[in-house]
């Protein structure tokens, strides 16, 4: 066996570094322990005689006392006593009345059920690293007359002009002061189309007050820049940018001591000093009393027989194992025992909007020509138009209204091409098509152009659609007004359907968190039915909104971008979204829905609530086992009968356990 190094992390939890197996070590021994166990066992029921069977329970042991016992010392030196001493005690009484193959099987049971929570302990760290890695290590510096300058992102100071090239990473927060873009922020902010970006109006103001710039002209680090070039001032040093204060925030959270974790320290911290003083009262009553050392001996194993918590330490470990054997075969992961417990008790659910309850991509939902029969003309003018544009809303308009022509049988006459497009940012793009100029944009947009204005019939069914959450484009093609367009982030087709069968499994509280507009936000809200709905929020915004909901009720959160991770990590319970989830939310969340399918929430709350119950059950009949036994056993019950009830209720908090692989879809 390699010796490990122990590492005490910030929340006062010890982890181990073990040497070439990794985190895999605990394992492997707790599995080698069951092994040479099994064998030993198998040995003596068919009746070998020789030493073989003892070898290999001492063998099980060693191999399942390891890492129990330097767990043990660490707590004790600590000034802790916890269940794994009582089992090391309880093993050792066992061995010394020769009932080793009862010590075996305690500390098999107990090292595996121990390895397999440990087993993803790392997994927070990474989460970390991948925030880290998203924002560029260097930055190109503007200093003075020459040419830009490459440093590291740590040597930028506030005020420093960074050139950001078209379609790469923003190294710093801070502000637009040349250049036109449209930035992708859906890592930082989740919107779930890019944002564009212009100048500020007065650079030393904005220096002055970076909290006066408009949202059209701030930029953070590790957003992703479109096809223009931006000069950026920079407002906030490397260690305060948003994306730093996003790793802290995930590191925070992640420091929390888990309820169930508080309530073993509370439970132990007096079971197990208490059977140990009671095995030393027994010795010294028989001592006083002049009874025979070998029959108090015998009392005083009897006792810790009785006390040792196989059952107890199984009875969780054992519901959570089935539940999320359970659970993997349904698609979804479940990352321990915690989160699974907690899941099954919760009233709340927070969600991220898009990717999560939306399917992350602009559509081309209204169609709206100013002259009924003018469909056509507005459906080959706009993808005509916008197949220039590399912009994720003039895309939509090119897929979707190219199938809109298709699926209508259109006339089969050539497509025309349009070309020389021109981008107002912020605003629309102006192309010529067969010798007329062709304007796109927003109604704000329209009011600007020269010639014919907005028919009024237009105007109202163009703000009605942008009171309806939809980003609009009105089309002109010489002085003629075709129509307009209607746009969305189209909610996913199971999300309401899923969100009603959380309701009827007893969330009484469903509540969307977006980073998009109040009124966007508001449109998907309704079509899936939530409760309440909250815009405009960046990620510590998004812990704030759940850190509020957490004080009335457990509390989980759904999302899938690095934006969602703070907020995951500060719920409950995280749930990441599985296929669409980024890196940083798969490694924060405690589960997640590897089929990207939202069907998937209302199976694993079922499973969580039944898995919770069942540990509930187990737990008290554990507890109970043990409350009966230890008095029994301390007035005279022997060593047979309190390992066959004993041992009994081990069967029976399994098989009630093994339940869970049997829940229904």
């Amino acid at each position: 066996m390699t010796e490990a190094e122990n590492v005490t992390t910030g929340g006062g939890v010890t982890t181990h570094r073990h040497g070439f197996l990794g985190e895999r070590a605990e394992l492997v021994s707790a599995l080698l322990a069951l092994t040479v166990y099994l064998t030993g066992l198998t040995l003596r029921l068919t009746g070998y005689g020789g030493p073989a069977p003892q070898a290999l329970f001492i063998a099980a042991y060693a191999f399942g006392g390891f890492f129990t016992l330097r767990e043990a010392l660490l707590a004790v030196r600590g000034g802790r006593f916890q269940v794994d001493f009582l089992m090391l005690v309880a093993a050792a009484g066992a061995a010394a009345i020769g009932r080793w193959e009862e010590g075996a099987v305690l500390l098999v049971l107990f090292s595996l059920g121990h390895a397999l929570e440990g087993y993803a302990m790392g997994r927070a760290r990474r989460s970390i690293e991948a925030l880290g890695a998203l924002a560029p290590r260097t930055a190109l510096v503007r200093r003075g007359a020459g040419a830009p300058v490459e440093v590291p992102v740590e040597e930028l100071a506030v005020g420093d002009t960074v050139v950001v090239r078209p379609h790469t990473g923003v190294p710093a927060d801070g502000f637009v002061a040349a250049g036109t873009s449209s930035v992708d922020q859906s890592p930082i902010t989740g919107e779930s189309v890019p944002a564009d970006k212009a100048p500020v109006a007065d650079r030393a103001a904005a220096l002055a007050d970076p909290g006066a710039a408009g949202p059209e002209s701030r930029v953070y680090a590790g957003t992703v820049n479109g096809s223009g070039a931006l000069d950026l001032v920079v407002t906030r040093l490397a260690g305060e940018n948003t994306l730093a204060r996003v790793v802290k925030l995930v590191q925070d959270a992640e420091e929390r001591t888990s309820p169930t974790q508080r309530f073993t320290e509370r439970f132990t911290r007096f079971f197990v000093p208490g059977v140990l003083v009671l095995v030393a009262v027994l010795l010294a009553v028989g001592a006083l009393t002049g009874e025979p050392f070998a029959d108090t001996f015998y009392r005083a194993m009897a006792v810790l027989v009785a006390a040792s918590p196989c059952a107890l330490a199984i009875a969780t470990p054992a519901a959570v194992l089935s539940a999320v054997g359970r659970a993997a075969r349904g698609g979804v992961l479940v990352k321990g025992g915690a989160p699974l417990e907690e899941f099954g008790r919760l009233r709340t659910i927070a969600f991220d909007k898009t990717g999560t309850l939306t399917e992350g991509r602009p559509r081309l939902t209204e169609v709206e020509p100013l002259d009924a029969a003018g469909r056509e003309e507005l459906l080959r003018t706009a993808v005509a138009a916008q197949r220039l544009s590399d912009h994720p809303l003039a895309q939509a308009v090119v897929r979707d209204g190219a199938g809109l022509l298709q699926g209508a049988a259109a006339s089969g006459a050539a497509p025309s091409e349009a070309g020389s497009l021109r981008a107002v940012i912020g605003r629309g793009v102006v192309a010529e098509l067969d010798g007329e100029a062709v304007h796109i944009g927003s109604l704000a947009y329209a009011d600007t152009l020269a010639g014919p204005p907005v028919p009024a019939r237009l105007r109202d069914r163009t703000e009605e659609l942008a009171r309806a959450g939809r980003t609009t484009m009105l089309v002109r093609r010489g002085d003629r007004w075709l129509g307009t367009l209607g746009l969305m982030d189209a909610p996913r087709p199971e999300a309401a359907a899923a969100v009603a069968a959380l309701r009827g499994l007893g969330v009484q509280r469903t509540v969307m968190l977006s980073g998009d507009d109040q009124r966007v936000a508001d449109a998907v809200g309704r079509a899936i039915g939530m409760d309440e709905v909250r815009g405009g929020l960046l990620p510590e915004d998004k812990v704030a909104e759940v850190t509020r909901l957490r004080r009335t009720a457990r509390t989980a959160m759904i999302g899938d971008g690095v934006n969602d991770a703070p907020a995951m990590a500060g719920a409950t319970v995280g749930v990441a979204m599985g296929a669409a989830g980024s890196a940083v939310a798969l490694e924060t969340a405690d589960i997640a829905l590897m089929s990207d399918d939202l069907r998937r929430l209302p199976f694993i709350t079922g499973l969580s609530r039944r898995a919770s119950r069942v540990i509930r059950q187990n737990l008290w009949l554990s507890l109970g086992i043990v409350a009966v036994l230890v008095p029994a056993t301390a007035l005279g019950l022997g060593i047979g009968p309190a390992v066959l009830v004993h041992e009994g209720s081990t069967l029976v908090v399994v098989a009630n356990a093994l339940r869970l692989l049997r829940y229904a879809d």
